[in-house]
C-alpha cells in the first residue's frame, strides 16, 4: 500500500539564468554545425543562442507548473527578449519534430517519461543550481467521500502503481498510431502479473460509474486509459474520461465533481494546486516515481547546461 499525503511541497524553485550568449567559432572556415549558425554580415561571428532560436522556448499549456516557473523565471531574470511560447503537448512536440528533422536549434520544457525521448535524441540542459528540483512523482488524488461511497474504486486507484518505462511503452503505441484505447489493452495483456496486483484486495461493487479527470499530456492520456480499460474490463466499473486543463483537473477532483485523477505531478510542477485546494481532496501516493522536468534540446545542439546560455 502506498503511503496517503503529501505533508510538505517542496517549491520548485522559479529562477533561472536564461541569457544568450555567443558561440566560439569553428575554425573550419565558416562553414556551420548545428547549434553554431553565423550570421551573415557579422564577420564570420556565430549567431548567440538566442538568436539561433528567435529567442524563443517552446512550452505547452498555460495552466502547467513548469510554465510558470519559466516564466517567473523570465521575469524575475529581466529577461525582456525572450518569449514563452504557449500552446500543447502536440504542439510543442509537432514544432520539436519539425526542428529535428531539419538539424535546426530548438529549446522546449521537457518532462519525462515522455515518447518524444523515445522518437528523437534528447538531452535535458545540466542544471547545476538545481532550479528545477530533482525527481518528481505522479501522485493518484481522489475526492473526499470516496472510500466510503465507492470503496472498490478507491481501493483499485490505490494499489494503481507502474514504472516510467510501463507508462513509456503505451505512449510510443500511441504515438506510432495506436488507438488510445487499443493501447491500453495491448499493455494490460502484456502485464498480467503486475494488473493482478493492482486488483489485491479490491472489493467488489461493479457496476458503478466513476469520473475521472487527466490533462491532455501523452504520459496522462497513457496512464489514464490504463485505468480506465483494468476498471471496465476487469472489475465492471463504468468509466467517464474528462479531459481539461490542469487547474480544472484540480478544480473537479476538491469540488467533487469527479472521483479522482491519476496525474497529480508533485512536488513541483502542480504545487501551487495542491497548496491551493489541500484539505479538499485525498492523496493516494505516487503512483508512478522518477519523472523529471526542465529544459529540453536535441544532443546535436552544442550546449550541455543552462549557463551555456548565458
Amino acid at each position: 500500500m502506498k503511503t496517503k499525503g503529501l505533508k510538505t511541497a517542496v517549491t520548485l524553485a522559479l529562477g533561472f539564468g536564461l541569457i544568450a550568449a555567443g558561440c566560439s567559432s569553428n575554425g573550419n572556415g565558416g562553414s556551420e554545425t548545428p547549434g553554431n549558425t553565423e550570421e551573415p554580415g557579422n564577420g564570420g561571428t556565430p549567431a548567440a543562442i538566442g538568436e539561433q532560436v528567435d529567442y524563443q522556448i517552446i512550452g505547452i499549456d498555460a495552466g502547467a507548473g513548469i510554465m510558470e516557473a519559466t516564466a517567473a523565471a523570465i521575469e524575475q531574470y529581466g529577461l525582456s527578449d525572450w518569449t514563452l511560447v504557449e500552446g500543447s503537448d502536440a504542439a510543442m512536440t509537432a514544432t520539436l519534430g519539425r526542428a529535428y528533422e531539419n538539424q535546426e536549434p530548438i529549446i522546449v520544457t521537457g518532462w519525462s517519461p515522455h515518447w518524444k525521448f523515445a522518437k528523437y535524441d534528447l538531452k535535458y540542459l545540466e542544471d547545476p543550481q538545481g532550479v528545477y528540483g530533482g525527481d518528481e512523482q505522479i501522485h493518484t488524488i481522489v475526492r473526499l467521500g470516496l472510500e466510503e461511497d465507492k470503496p472498490g474504486v478507491y481501493a483499485f486507484l490505490d494499489n494503481f502503481e507502474w514504472t516510467p518505462e510501463d507508462m513509456e511503452s503505451v505512449m510510443v503505441d500511441i504515438f506510432e498510431g495506436m488507438d488510445e484505447e487499443a493501447a491500453a489493452e495491448k499493455w494490460v495483456n502484456e502485464n498480467e502479473e503486475k494488473v493482478n496486483s493492482w486488483l489485491e484486495g479490491v472489493p467488489e461493487d461493479e457496476g458503478q460509474t466513476v469520473k475521472l479527470a487527466y490533462v491532455a499530456w501523452d504520459s496522462e492520456i497513457a496512464s489514464t486509459n490504463v485505468v480506465k480499460h483494468v476498471m471496465e474490463s476487469r472489475l465492471g466499473y463504468t468509466v467517464d474520461l474528462l479531459q481539461v486543463e490542469a487547474a480544472a483537473m484540480w478544480v473537479g477532483v476538491a469540488n467533487g465533481d469527479v472521483d479522482g485523477m491519476v496525474a497529480g505531478w508533485l512536488p513541483g510542477t502542480h504545487q501551487r494546486h495542491y497548496e491551493m485546494h489541500e484539505g479538499k481532496f485525498e492523496d493516494l501516493g505516487p503512483n508512478l516515481n522518477g519523472t523529471r522536468i526542465g529544459l529540453v534540446v536535441p544532443k546535436y545542439m552544442d550546449i550541455t547546461s543552462i549557463e551555456d546560455l548565458k
